[in-house]
């Protein structure tokens, strides 16, 4: 379907684009639920005008490929660079990799066609630039339905911008057609006025109000880029603040990043040897009427046991993909 169809289609293209005004068209009667055990520990941007990069994607170990028709790529190549993204996706050969598009914004005179061109060919997600609001999700989600994306292709939001992160809550919720939120620290340290730090303390009330909307909707969450590509140390103290906040993994601009993600944010021998102790002590102590285990010195209980099953679920992802 061409965009000009597309755009003839009752539940597309609402006016002015943006309100979300129209009928929504509801594309599966069941929820759909992303995997949140896949791995995500390192999400790379690759720019979609060049063909060799999108081939050496194909050997990188990166978890994700954002396959990048935005910010990495000119004016006079975006219709280029769709073309060969859109073939780049159709032909396949990417493997495990999640493969994820990113469009233009729709108040460009690009967006429309990317996002009816992603559509068609079927990427695991569609990458929105500049969530503000639900509304804007649902006229997404209203272009998708009509241009016949698939319901296993999600939407993937960039959470940039001071209105995006004040509605984080309800952007969460505006679809199950959502899967991912992807934090865009560049740019809202930009529109902030702000400054770049190495703890990142301009913006870290920003990234905890989209962490809670993306817990509280079950929804991956993927940290921003570390700028200095080349500063291994600073991106390995980047990534365990990440870590620790709760994200899932981090977006990157560089292959020569992929390690570091890939290591921090994978589960260490020592954390898994815990959790499969306290998982089989919780066991043993639930078969004797007990409500609580001790391992180590220290209670475990219920919500420990959960978290050690999830923390167990993601290493066996990891080596999954891996093997693959």
């Amino acid at each position: 379907m061409t965009v000009e169809e597309v755009k003839k289609s009752p539940c597309a293209f609402p006016e002015p684009f943006k309100t979300g005004k129209g009928p929504r068209v509801l594309f599966n009667e069941m929820p759909i639920m992303i995997d949140l055990n896949r791995p995500r520990r390192s999400v790379l941007y690759m720019p979609g005008s060049k063909e060799r990069a999108l081939e050496k994607a194909k050997t990188l170990s990166a978890d994700a490929l954002i396959l990048d028709l935005e910010d990495a790529v000119a004016p006079d190549e975006k219709v280029k660079a769709r073309d060969l993204v859109c073939a780049a996706v159709r032909d396949g050969g990417y493997g495990a990799r999640e493969l994820v598009i990113r469009i233009n914004g729709l108040d460009t005179e690009w967006g429309q066609d990317d996002l009816v061109a992603a559509s068609a060919v079927a990427p695991h997600a569609i990458l929105i630039p500049k969530v503000d609001s639900a509304e804007m999700l649902l006229s997404i989600e209203n272009v998708m339905n009509a241009s016949g994306a698939p319901v296993e292709t999600l939407i993937w939001a960039m959470m940039e911008t001071p209105l995006g992160m004040l509605n984080a809550a309800e952007i969460a919720a505006a679809t199950p057609r959502l899967g991912c939120f992807i934090l865009g620290t560049n740019d809202l340290v930009k529109d902030l006025n702000a400054e770049h730090t190495p703890a990142r303390e301009p913006i870290v009330t920003a990234l905890g109000l989209c962490m809670l909307a993306a817990k509280a909707h079950g929804l991956a969450i993927v940290d921003g880029v570390y700028n200095a590509f080349k500063d291994e140390e600073g991106l390995r103290t980047s990534c365990v603040q990440g870590r620790a906040m709760g994200f899932d993994g981090k977006t990157l601009i560089h292959p020569a990043q992929i390690d570091v993600c890939n290591s921090v944010f994978s589960p260490d021998e020592a954390a898994l040897d815990l959790a499969r102790r306290q998982v089989e002590a919780f066991a043993e102590a639930t078969a004797k009427g007990e409500g609580v285990a001790v391992v180590d010195g220290k209670i475990v209980e219920n919500l420990h046991v959960e978290t050690a099953n999830r923390l167990l679920a993601k290493a066996e992802a990891i080596r999954k993909m891996e093997a693959s």
